[in-house]
């Protein structure tokens, strides 16, 4: 590990463009749950149920009434080390910062050129007219409104649509660029954010994977085991 960190540490100095990539790890230590598998029940309901255009086309107000709950929980935690590492780190170089999470911590931690992969929970945008706005409010009513009478939905990816191909070719793009890329708090299993590690080793990156174990399959050149909160501290 302390001859891992001194490596990483001498590529960071030397980095003329870092790109980062972090996922539900880094929020986990903030409290926030993964809302997947066993231990993201609600009621009776999976996320893989609720998150979807056919739950909201059915019944807008049940997956309001989640995701009302899940705001709830997210807007009660607060960045952790990690995330303010990230945000020291952006002012040392050429930074780009690439999430698949959409609880909005990296921006509270000041973080500024971030790539939101699947989106944020704090917009919402209207299925009529299109309209995305950020709002961080409690939602009085379920569900809620646009301006134009349309309803308005969480701004995130769900489950069987489509990413943004702009929001796609720009976190590609930035990978491509980079002369350092670290991957942090990911089982890398998710696509396409699980080949943003690969397209960045191909391109000559040197590719650091940090996390609590090893994902299996992980493309790395120098593996960090730890909590996030620990190491990115560590390596400043």
């Amino acid at each position: 590990m302390n001859s891992g960190l001194s490596l990483v540490k001498r590529r960071l100095k030397g980095a003329a463009s870092v790109v980062v990539l972090t996922g539900a790890g880094v929020s986990a230590e903030s409290g926030v749950p993964t809302f997947r598998g066993k231990d993201g029940l609600w009621r009776k309901y999976r996320a893989e149920e609720l998150a979807t255009p056919e739950a909201f086309s059915k019944d807008p107000e049940l997956v309001w009434q989640w995701y009302a709950w899940r705001r709830s929980l997210i807007a009660d935690a607060v960045p952790n080390p990690a995330h303010f590492a990230l945000a020291e780190l952006e002012g040392r170089s050429e930074f780009t910062l690439i999430t698949q999470n959409v609880d909005g911590l990296h921006a509270l931690a000041g973080s500024e050129n971030i790539i939101e992969m699947h989106g944020s929970i704090w917009k919402l945008r209207c299925i009529r007219c299109g309209e995305e706005r950020e709002d961080r409010s409690v939602l009085e009513e379920l569900p809620p409104e646009c301006g134009c009478g349309g309803l308005l939905r969480p701004g995130v990816v769900w489950f069987g649509e489509s990413l943004d191909p702009e929001v796609v070719n720009a976190a590609f793009g930035a990978v491509g660029g980079a002369s350092l890329f670290l991957v942090i708090g990911t089982s890398s299993v998710v696509q396409p954010a699980a080949s943003l590690a690969s397209v960045a080793h191909n391109a000559g990156a040197y590719v650091v994977d940090i996390n609590i174990e090893r994902p299996a399959g992980a493309v790395a050149d120098t593996f960090l085991t730890g909590p996030a909160g620990e190491v990115l501290p560590s390596l400043l």
